[in-house]
């Protein structure tokens, strides 16, 4: 397998799960890795485990984002291949949600990542390459009851990946996006005996994620569906 394609990754929204799974894969093939998220203090492990670097933004403020791309361009160099993980999620029927939880739902999940990948993209366009990597949900394509608000912003983040891919795709920038279908294993909730693997293991969705970045831009994707073997869709 050729040599890996980038060299200094951002995840914005990083945490437990998908992200610290990818920052593991990235670091594993020779990544400088930088992790961004709300609360610094829960990368504590995870940077030193990585010898990464941790900077704290809130993903739905203009002024943040720009300051974590000009922290992380003075310490790491300009990433360029940039993953947005954050999200928020608000349950409730229509008629009883708080509109601001709303709001600030649609704006962690949709706008944030606008933010970003507008930061990452003026990074990217001068040298015509990079890699823009978003993470949906069944959320991203499927309503549920008590869940508008996480769809609403999941929506939105999907129209996002598919007019930034058509938009800097021609212009030498991969934006892939992810739909999570499924919920994602997590060491205090294991698979049941009786149904293995009907969780999405988060290394294993890493390395869907490195695979979609190896892959020649004569065969990009923009959009890649993850769902365990047992799950309906």
């Amino acid at each position: 397998m050729s040599e890996f394609p980038y060299a200094t990754a951002l995840i914005v929204g990083a945490g437990r799960g998908i992200s610290a799974s990818v920052a593991r894969a990235l670091a594993g093939v020779g990544v400088k890795v930088a992790l961004a998220a709300r609360n610094v203090a829960k990368l504590d492990a995870l940077v030193s485990e990585l010898g990464g670097r941790a900077f704290a933004v809130d993903a739905a403020s203009p002024e943040s984002v720009a300051q974590l791309f000009a922290n992380v361009d003075a310490s790491l160099g300009a990433p360029d291949l940039v993953l947005y993980n954050a999200g928020a999620r608000v349950r409730g029927a229509i008629v009883d949600l708080d509109p601001h939880e709303v709001r600030n739902a649609i704006e962690v999940s949709a706008f944030g990542g606008f933010l970003v990948v507008q930061q990452a993209a003026r990074r990217m366009l001068p040298s015509r390459r990079g890699a823009i990597l978003l993470t949906g949900a069944t959320a991203s394509v499927k309503g549920f009851p008590l869940s508008s608000g996480f769809a609403m912003g999941k929506f939105g983040l999907r129209g996002l990946a598919q007019s930034a891919a058509r938009e800097l795709a021609p212009q030498g920038i991969h934006v892939a996006h992810f739909i999570i279908d499924g919920a994602v294993r997590a060491s205090g909730r294991p698979d049941p005996e009786a149904r293995p693997d009907s969780t999405l293991d988060p290394d294993a969705i890493a390395q869907t994620y490195l695979s979609v970045l190896r892959q020649p831009r004569s065969a990009w994707s923009w959009e890649v569906e993850l769902r365990p073997w047992v799950e309906s869709f």
